[in-house]
């Protein structure tokens, strides 16, 4: 399968002739669409058909409506995505190899995957390789709002297919690239014609590199690859090896300098640690380093300075704008978990989170010393505050990853939000708050939240479930700003409370005062109000164990379940692994049924 290749740069070009588009971490694939048959082909001409049944599904059915463009040809890229930006290789690794039916079947119900399409190929079997690049762009748009897509939201968790936008600004992209982990760009010329291989000057990719340091340990004369270790509680750890990017003369004198100084073990040369290196690569897990890459040689480091913190610091890709302070102060000290954990956790989780906090007046709980020592509420931003948390009307508003960060160093620890957009008097969404009289109750929030899920998947109401991080669960519906009131939604979430506290009245209570609940649920309706505020999703609490208010699949609401299953410790490895529950709540806003919704309201007036 011979396809149109970028080539690698070190920057991109910067000027009007060029467009840019988000670099995916996944499978280049063609998918060839016709009438009787649609498959799935890697660029080394592997058949990917199989692998990918979610993909032939999702065309089967869309197929009539796009007879007439049938049979076309389509270049994009395969993913297991985990937002609009980052994609999950690993994950689509394990697809790739896997060949046994049941075993992809039950990949694709966990961890659906995407087709990005980029480029055009063939449209009702006429070739468009020698159109110009926006014009293929252009044609390409117009079969995908044939597919229900539009500029809006040219990817959408519920379909299969998405689109690849074109961006004008490589320094805005490459900041949402950045900010979001991305694997990097593509540069397009905006005239190019759809030319096979690497003879071209018209497609280029930068990657998104993390730059991590750390000490040679050995070098294999067999194969060419250094081995690469950091300290982690003062013993040496491999973190894995490259070989990329050194070349020539500073090649020849490394290896000169290894064989006169190392210890011959084999084919290898094993040598005291002494030389640092600066390589950069996409990630390092389990003695593996991504696409690794040398950088530079960094004699002005001590090797002990290349620690396993620093490089997870590294690999976290803060912002070069924040300053960040006393990352070894201990934060939680039950769990010995330190500020630059918390850090860490924000940094990783902000593609996830910030889409909750982004144009909401922000409220948060400040611990500068830790969970055991002083801590306060703030609302207002401070007056050494950067623009980055200032919002109108001296409130907080966080919408960057500076701004996280800038508030993480500063001591925050939670994170709430109101129900509306700090724009608007309107609520964007329904919470139900349920709280249990205490965690060895956590059982009644569990059947609570089914009971409001029944409910409300009898409405048609799509609805999401997340633990509080303290003790309980809520339950939130996404409606369209404008949608609804706050008098009318509280209208309703009075009306469904009320109608649980009947039905189980030995369980749950609407009761505010506590010493009256006598160890029933609390069914929290009352809060959900204008500028009332609910703990973020992914924020931590201020809990001994680092709890996290993290968002669950609905099937994960059993017996077994408890919210101190969702730390500081695993949360990101859980998304990243699960994907996020919460990842189409933006998306189901505008198909829900509110004039079901007002009509309730009526009757129940």
């Amino acid at each position: 399968m011979k396809l149109m290749q970028p080539i690698y740069a070190e920057t991109l070009p910067d000027d009007s002739d060029w467009c840019y588009e988000i670099k995916y971490d996944g499978f280049r694939a063609i998918l060839f669409w016709s009438e009787k048959q649609i498959t799935l082909t890697s660029r080394n001409g592997t058949d990917l058909t199989k692998q990918f049944p979610e993909i032939i599904a999702w065309c089967e059915q869309k197929r009539d409506l796009i007879a007439v463009d049938l049979p076309l040809q389509l270049d994009g890229e395969l993913v297991i995505l985990s937002t609009d930006i980052q994609a999950n290789f690993s994950l689509l690794q394990q697809r790739g190899r896997l060949h046994v039916t049941d075993s992809i079947n039950q990949r694709t119900m966990l961890r659906p995957a995407h087709y990005l399409c980029f480029d055009f190929l063939r449209v009702a079997g006429k070739s468009l390789h020698e159109l110009p690049y926006l014009e293929r762009k252009n044609k390409l748009a117009t079969l995908m709002k044939k597919l229900d897509f539009d500029a809006t939201r040219w990817i959408k968790w519920q379909e299969r297919l998405g689109y690849v936008d074109s961006y004008h600004d490589a320094h805005k992209l490459y900041d949402l690239v950045r900010a979001g982990f991305g694997e990097g760009i593509i540069a397009k010329r905006r005239d190019s014609l759809y030319q096979v291989g690497k003879q071209h000057h018209d497609w280029f990719k930068v990657k998104n590199w993390r730059t991590i340091t750390g000490i040679i340990t050995s070098y294999d004369g067999s194969n060419g690859y250094f081995s690469l270790a950091v300290y982690k509680k003062n013993q040496l750890m491999a973190i894995g090896k490259w070989k990329h990017g050194l070349t020539g003369e500073r090649l020849a004198t490394i290896v000169q300098f290894i064989k006169d100084n190392g210890q011959k073990n084999g084919d290898r040369l094993d040598i005291s640690p002494t030389v640092c290196v600066a390589i950069n690569c996409l990630s390092v897990d389990n003695n593996d380093i991504r696409e690794p890459r040398f950088q530079a040689f960094r004699f002005d480091l001590d090797p002990t300075a290349c620690t396993y913190e620093k490089m997870q610091h590294d690999l976290a890709m803060f912002p070069d704008t924040v300053s960040i302070t006393n990352e070894e102060k201990v934060f939680w000290p039950a769990q010995k978990v330190t500020k630059g954990e918390l850090l860490r956790y924000l940094r990783i989780i902000s593609p996830y989170m910030l889409p909750f906090l982004s144009g909401r007046a922000l409220t948060i709980i400040r611990c500068p010393d830790g969970i055991e020592g002083e801590s306060f509420f703030q609302k207002n931003v401070p007056d050494y505050a950067p623009t980055s948390v200032a919002g109108q009307d001296g409130k907080m508003l966080c919408e960057t990853v500076e701004g996280l960060i800038w508030l993480a160093n500063h001591g925050a620890i939670e994170y709430h939000i109101p129900f509306q957009y700090v724009s608007t008097a309107v609520p964007n969404e329904i919470v139900f708050d349920l709280d249990p009289a205490s965690h060895a109750d956590f059982s009644k929030a569990v059947f609570a939240a089914q009971l409001l899920k029944t409910m409300f998947d009898q409405l048609k109401l799509v609805s999401f479930v997340k633990t509080s991080g303290s003790k309980g669960l809520q339950v939130h519906i996404p409606i369209t700003t404008g949608a609804l009131t706050y008098e009318e939604t509280g209208k309703f979430t009075q009306m469904i409370a009320f109608l649980l506290e009947k039905k189980h009245p030995d369980l749950f209570t609407t009761e505010r005062l506590k010493k009256n609940r006598k160890g029933r649920l609390y069914i929290d309706y009352v809060q959900h109000g204008q500028n009332k505020t609910l703990i973020a999703p992914y924020s931590l609490r201020k809990t001994a164990n680092a709890n996290v208010a993290c968002p669950l699949f609905w099937d994960e609401l059993t017996a077994n379940i408890s919210p101190d299953l969702f730390t500081i410790d695993n949360v990101v490895e859980r998304v990243l692994k699960k994907g996020c529950p919460f990842r189409s709540y933006d998306e189901v806003r505008d198909g829900q049924p509110i004039t079901q919704i007002k009509q309730l309201i009526a009757d129940y007036l």
